[in-house]
């Protein structure tokens, strides 16, 4: 039996159900940013324009792109099983990576903002008869009103920085409450699992992290043709998923490197592509020429540092650069998933800030299939070594390629975790909807 709620929630519920006749104002600016789909804006209070399929139903919840990209291949194995699966998202661009990777017949919805009767009307809509929750995208009123309908509640590949952990136990009642409301939590690391346990969730299982079974990031071969032929024989290298403040760096360590290695192209992307205007201007600011993917410009002879502000890219440049830094690791944001260029034969390296995927960093770093870079001077040297060494950089690639590669079977260990539920649902029940 759940505990009653503490006051923290208590306040949190109050505030929420008060903001909740603004949602039309929040709804709006956001709108305006870009940030939400104005087709949909009902989804975000609840509604729904799309009926619930006929028999049980999975919903799995997934914060953004990342999350969302993790569970493909759970979501597929789900629904191959006849399961309903209804996922639901907070951002655009997962809404269109929903809808570009989804298997066919899930639903998507974006998640109602978490006020309590946006939430009940969600779930009254929907009916779930199991809930799964991606990682760490805990909504006080999300967890709260499903339990209160008794659906049972699993997270999945859950994750929990020694940040967030640090944070938390400063309200331990609170987060205690709601983690309790949690049937079972699959942990993506031990760490993850201990910091969860300490915390008050019951029941914790270490099933790996699910990101390092997702399959490498596809790409057109139409656009890799075209990109490839454009860029020739010249010396490449990558920064992927760069947060403001790294840009600079790479621009900096490009206008070191270019005079012994001539003719060489930098390609940036950045996590957020609405900041490649702004990182064009860097570049031209340090005297070299930029050119923007947005815009339809591929690399010409002339091109120092090539922006790739596209969405749903990353397959390309990985198959393309043999050397890649990987962002929101040289500031303070705990580093991106290194997984997908080591799957794709890249040497990788990352700055000191890399929390969010500590475990396989330091796999990778062992290995020397990754190397820690501290600063822009360290960068540019460890840069200008995987350049002028193309048999290191070959062995560092398939250390890296090798390590994420034994460190999988996550998502086997999450199905038969999963299987008691699952079997349950394909019951003849009932109250099964009809």
């Amino acid at each position: 039996m759940t505990a009653r709620l503490t006051g923290v929630l208590r306040a949190y519920r109050l505030l929420a159900a008060a903001a909740a006749p603004l949602a039309p104002l929040l709804l709006a600016r956001r709108l305006k940013r870009g940030k939400e789909n104005g087709a949909r804006l009902n989804e975000r209070r609840g509604d729904s324009r799309t009926a619930r399929p006929r028999g049980a139903l999975v919903w799995l919840h997934a914060a953004s792109v990342g999350e969302l990209a993790s569970a493909l291949p759970l979501i597929d194995a789900i629904a191959r099983r006849a399961i309903n699966v209804l996922v639901t998202t907070g951002t655009v661009t997962s809404s269109e990576l929903a809808e570009q990777r989804l298997p066919q017949g899930v639903i998507h919805q974006f998640i109602p903002l978490d006020a309590p009767r946006f939430m009940r009307r969600f779930l009254a809509c929907w009916q779930p008869d199991l809930a799964l929750f991606v990682e760490s995208d805990l909504w006080p009123n999300m967890m709260i009103e499903t339990s209160r309908r008794n659906v049972p509640m699993i997270l999945i590949n859950a994750r929990l920085s020694d940040n967030s952990f640090q944070r938390w136990r400063r309200l331990p009642k609170t987060i205690g409450n709601l983690l309790q409301r949690f049937d079972l939590c699959l942990a993506g690391s031990a760490d993850d699992a201990a910091r969860l346990s300490e915390l008050g969730a019951p029941r914790v299982l270490t099933s790996g992290n699910l990101k390092l079974d997702v399959p490498p990031p596809p790409a057109d071969a139409e656009k890799f043709a075209e990109l490839k032929a454009a860029i020739g024989g010249r010396p490449v290298i990558a920064a992927t998923s760069t947060h403001d403040g790294e840009d600079a760096l790479i621009v900096e360590a490009h206008r070191r490197l270019r005079a012994n290695f001539p003719g060489l192209l930098t390609v940036i992307a950045p996590r957020h592509s609405e900041r490649g205007t702004a990182i064009a201007a860097i570049a031209q600011a340090a005297g070299l020429t930029p050119a923007l993917r947005s815009l339809g410009a591929l690399p010409g002879n002339d091109t120092d540092i090539y922006v790739a502000d596209t969405m749903g890219e990353l397959g390309l440049l990985y198959r393309l650069a043999p050397v890649v830094f990987v962002g929101g690791s040289l500031v303070r944001h705990g580093g991106q998933n290194p997984i997908e260029p080591a799957k794709l034969g890249a040497a990788i390296l990352h700055g000191p800030h890399v929390w969010n995927f500590a475990d396989i960093y330091q796999a990778l770093d062992h290995a020397q299939g990754a190397a820690e870079v501290a600063d822009a001077d360290r960068l540019t040297a460890a840069l200008a070594a995987m350049l002028a060494d193309p048999q290191a950089r070959a062995r560092s690639a398939a250390a890296a390629r090798q390590t994420v590669d034994a460190l999988g079977g996550a998502l086997d260990r999450t199905l038969q975790s999963l299987d008691p539920y699952l079997m349950h649902l394909l019951l003849p029940r009932r109250d099964h909807h009809a």
